[in-house]
């Protein structure tokens, strides 16, 4: 099965700062950063961060595989709804007024902005440019354009993800050439931080009239024209179908800066193009790859071997992490019946035996996922306290009662638990929902069948998905693999269209606005939004809100732990399973790295930012 992963990082992608480091707690800013809910952990004078060698040295090449779903690229914008960019091409060609460190949550440190300064009333936040930041065609950076791409990402023709985590922003003013102040309708702690972190691109990026129309491009026709960013590196090559090579620009404006010191090592960086992961596996055993993460148990645990590990050229390495286990999850789509009705989902999530899969097919190396918050502070257990009953209580009329008792648990099967157990539950379930067995078929009151489709774009997904249609089939319930083109799939994922698919939402610490996008109601009604099991519930949405405007920490958690108790206990995520280690091989006679990683950094964006090559 691909897992197709959606972490917040990746529906953000185009942000320049992972949300996932940014927004956690009294709000806090220094000329030189912002925190919130504490104190930023390096001082004005800091000289570099903690995790990188500043004295690393650069040259030399970084080759890497693509790991997108698409199996290759078809434009150069990594903004605009349709189409694909290339892997990595928003991390190394555009910059944010803010950027994060890998070591510390919830703040930002100046990039493209030399200072920060947030209003006491939290109304609005002023960043001031540094004189030096450049475009890579040579040009300034201007107030005027960090106002276009503001403008240009809430346009008609960007992802509504931007829409939504900043429908609290009221406007952009620029104050004079260096500086520009952002206002906010209502206070917010994490909107500093949201909009410190939005990419920042030149207003002559598709700059081009249409000599047939005499009108300018529209930002939907920016589609090949070379970004135009201020990022450390350019576009070099690219062979369509095969490869594209990222060239280090040796006189990047912010070499020097504290917050580059020791990155951006690699003069060139290429991403390699292969159509499937048989390719990808044989690349790397022949040498033509340096690093690959990987994200299946069964390519880790059998098919990594070959003289150039027996030679110890290629290393096997997991790296653990502090970052949140993330909600990996069957989503149920319930804008469609059955689906909508929260006995059957529940009775689906029944027949997933969890602990048979993770011996028989992941080799013990997984665990299960535990609601939206794992291995977070917003994680929830137990009953809910006071503070969390006082949010849910005014919605308990249209709240499963479960909600208001222990958080809700994936059903087991190992101990004294069982499948057989499980599966009468769901039977029963499946009853009072008005599910009978007739003909050997589960059929409603009008005899027609429980069929159900999952949704793939790749055909070797049917071997994880086998197991769960088979105790569905126990039930009566018929799931039918329907593998797609990735064209196609991501048509209709935009479009809703869809009984289950298998998504991998990565977590946070300091869940915000982003949720709006993953479970609120409008979203739930925008093609191309992130909600993709279709919720829509005026509890969930004030929730959201609860989380977002809270005044204090201790507000917060209320708040994401009694979201997380609804959603979980609602039964719209199957959950799946979750490591708390990057699994990486890497080229050991070529490459080298940092003694230990940053507890909050993902594998191959820590190893692009901070390695480098061996001389």
């Amino acid at each position: 099965m691909r897992i197709h992963r959606l972490p917040l990082r990746s529906r953000l992608a185009a942000l320049g700062l992972a949300l996932a480091l940014l927004l956690a707690g009294p709000a806090a800013f220094a000329a030189h950063g912002y925190a919130i809910w504490g104190e930023l952990k390096y001082p004005p004078d800091f000289s570099h961060f903690a995790y990188v060698n500043p004295h690393a040295p650069k040259g030399g090449e970084l080759r890497l595989v693509s790991n997108l779903r698409a199996s290759t690229f078809d434009k150069l914008n990594p903004f605009t709804m349709r189409g694909s960019a290339p892997a990595y091409l928003s991390e190394l060609m555009f910059e944010s007024l803010l950027t994060g460190a890998l070591d510390e949550t919830g703040a930002g440190y100046g990039l493209l902005a030399e200072y920060v300064s947030a209003a006491p009333d939290g109304l609005s936040v002023t960043f001031r440019l540094r004189p030096q930041a450049r475009f890579h065609n040579g040009e300034p950076v201007w107030a005027a354009d960090v106002k276009h791409s503001f403008d240009t990402l809430l346009g008609p023709h960007t992802s509504p993800v931007f829409k939504t985590i900043l429908r609290d922003v009221a406007g952009l003013d620029v104050l004079d050439p260096h500086t520009v102040r952002f206002r906010f309708r209502q206070a917010n702690r994490e909107l500093p931080l949201i909009v410190g972190s939005l990419p920042i691109f030149s207003r002559a990026w598709g700059d081009v009239v249409d000599p047939k129309t005499g009108q300018r491009k529209s930002f939907d026709q920016v589609v090949m024209d070379t970004p135009i960013g201020s990022g450390p590196y350019r576009i070099g090559s690219m062979r369509f179908g095969r490869d594209i090579t990222y060239v280090r620009d040796p006189n990047h404006w912010a070499r020097d800066l504290p917050v580059r010191r020791g990155k951006a090592n690699f003069d060139r960086i290429v991403v390699k193009i292969y159509r499937d992961n048989t390719a990808r596996l044989e690349a790397l055993r022949t040498g033509a790859i340096d690093l690959k993460r990987f994200f299946s148990a069964g390519d880790w645990a059998r098919r990594l071997s070959g003289r150039r590990f027996d030679s110890g050229e290629l290393a096997k390495a997991e790296f653990t992490h502090r970052l949140p286990s993330g909600f990996q999850s069957y989503v149920l789509n319930t804008r469609r019946p059955p689906l909508d009705d929260i006995r059957v989902r529940q009775a689906l999530g029944l027949a997933l035996d969890y602990e048979w899969m993770n011996r028989q097919l992941f080799h013990n190396a997984y665990q299960r996922v535990q609601g939206l918050f794992g291995n977070t502070d917003c994680a929830p257990s137990g009953v809910p306290a006071p503070a969390e009953q006082a949010l849910l209580q005014p919605w308990r009329e249209q709240l499963p009662a479960a909600v208001f008792g222990p958080m809700a648990q994936p059903p087991r099967t190992d101990g004294e638990h069982s499948l057989r157990a499980n599966l009468r539950r769901a039977q029963a379930l499946l009853r009072e929902a008005g599910w009978t067995v007739q003909d050997g078929r589960l059929r409603n009151a009008q005899g027609q069948p429980l069929v159900l489709e999952y949704l793939d774009s790749a055909a070797g997904g049917a071997r994880v998905v086998a197991p769960w249609a088979r105790n569905l089939n126990k039930l009566g319930i018929e799931l039918n693999f329907r593998p797609v083109d990735f064209a196609l799939y991501q048509q209709r994922l935009r479009q809703f269209d869809y009984d289950i698919i298998s998504l991998a939402f990565g977590g946070t610490h300091n869940p915000g606005s982003e949720y709006a996008d993953l479970f609120g109601s409008q979203a739930a009604a925008t093609e191309d939004s992130g909600n993709f099991a279709g919720v829509a519930q005026p509890a969930v949405d004030a929730l959201i809100a609860h989380m977002v405007d809270a005044a204090s920490k201790p507000e917060f958690l209320a708040a994401c732990r009694a979201l997380d108790r609804v959603i979980s206990h609602s039964h719209y995520l199957v959950p799946q399973w979750s490591a708390n280690t990057h699994r990486m091989v890497y080229n050991r006679w070529r490459l080298e790295r940092p003694a230990t990683m940053p507890p909050y950094a993902t594998g191959e964006i820590w190893a692009i930012d901070t390695w480098w090559a061996r001389r």
